[in-house]
């Protein structure tokens, strides 16, 4: 790959364009329905909104829906107060960010839960909206620099984890063939792919020497006759389809449909602008790939590079 920065930016924007920004989701509780209602009209623009008329209530839209950025919770509600319920909300989503309503002096129990953790701020009653938006959009950056930070760690630790494996493998084997599943495998798993196939080239043909990894069994390979394979190959650029379904130029594919396969990157792998071989990565859902990803995915094949070519010398070496 000449220009591995340029190359990222044309797969980032062909992302943005099949996959439109989605707004975060925050849950409102209260039992009083115009308040409610009143929560839902603030906030619908800038965010996805779920509604709770009980703190039990909303702790089942959380078993639903997942995750939100955002809880904001009335705090006088029958049953269950708005801090129990934010308590309840921590040990499964710790990310979240919790804002409490209240209308009345309680101050132990705010106290408590601001000094646990389980709350971010709280607003009294009658609330200013303008203020209250400022304060959930304040909440919302929190959230988002965290699950970033969150993020790069476990990006960190991804390739720290791909690169240890990379450097035993080449070191253990005692050809290049050996390496090839052990490498997929490694890959396979650090992006939670449903398959993996790493198949080398001459010239820029595809050779049988490959690789293959699946939780699930063996991998059927049909890369020769694959158009992003293909695509991959004659451009030297990654190739990506999130969701094969929609695709029209992959929707009628044989292999796709008798694999089940709904989203597909190949990428080559090459060393000082010499093709060594093409990596795939199968999913059998639609999955999106945020930038960073791309980047991670990028940089694994750059490793994945280093290893075979490391592999190969050894190999003539002997």
């Amino acid at each position: 790959m000449d220009n591995p920065s340029l190359e990222l930016d044309k797969v980032h924007h062909q992302l943005m364009t099949l996959e439109r920004p989605k707004k975060l989701k925050i849950l409102v509780v209260d039992d009083e329905p115009d308040n409610l209602d009143l929560l839902y009209r603030t906030f619908r623009r800038d965010f996805n909104v779920l509604k709770a008329d009980s703190g039990m209530n909303a702790l089942q839209v959380l078993a639903a829906e997942g995750e939100v950025a955002v809880i904001i919770s009335d705090q006088r509600m029958p049953e269950m107060k708005g801090t129990e319920f934010l308590s309840k909300t921590v040990p499964q989503f710790p990310d979240t960010v919790r804002i409490i309503l209240t209308g009345f002096t309680d101050i132990e129990d705010l106290v408590e839960a601001i000094n646990a953790g389980q709350v971010y701020k709280y607003i009294t009653k009658p609330w200013d909206p303008g203020e209250l938006k400022a304060v959930v959009q304040r909440a919302a950056e929190t959230y988002d620099l965290l699950k970033q930070r969150t993020e790069e760690l476990r990006r960190a630790h991804a390739q720290m984890a791909l690169l240890t494996v990379l450097v035993q493998v080449t070191q253990a084997a005692s050809s290049l063939e050996e390496t090839l599943t052990p490498i997929a495998r490694a890959v396979n798993e650090t992006f939670a792919a449903d398959g993996c196939i790493l198949q080398l080239t001459e010239g820029n043909t595809l050779v049988a020497t490959q690789g293959s990894y699946s939780d699930t069994g063996t991998v059927e390979n049909w890369l020769a006759q694959d158009p992003l394979t293909s695509e991959a190959i004659a451009t030297g650029q990654m190739q990506i389809s999130l969701n094969v379904l929609k695709d029209t130029k992959l929707n009628s594919i044989t292999h796709y449909q008798n694999t089940g396969v709904q989203a597909h990157l190949v990428i080559p792998i090459s060393y000082r602008n010499e093709l060594l071989g093409v990596l795939s990565l199968q999913w059998k859902q639609p999955c999106t790939l945020r930038e960073d990803e791309l980047k991670l995915i990028d940089l694994s094949a750059q490793l994945v590079a280093i290893a075979l070519t490391s592999s190969r010398f050894h190999k003539t070496k002997i």
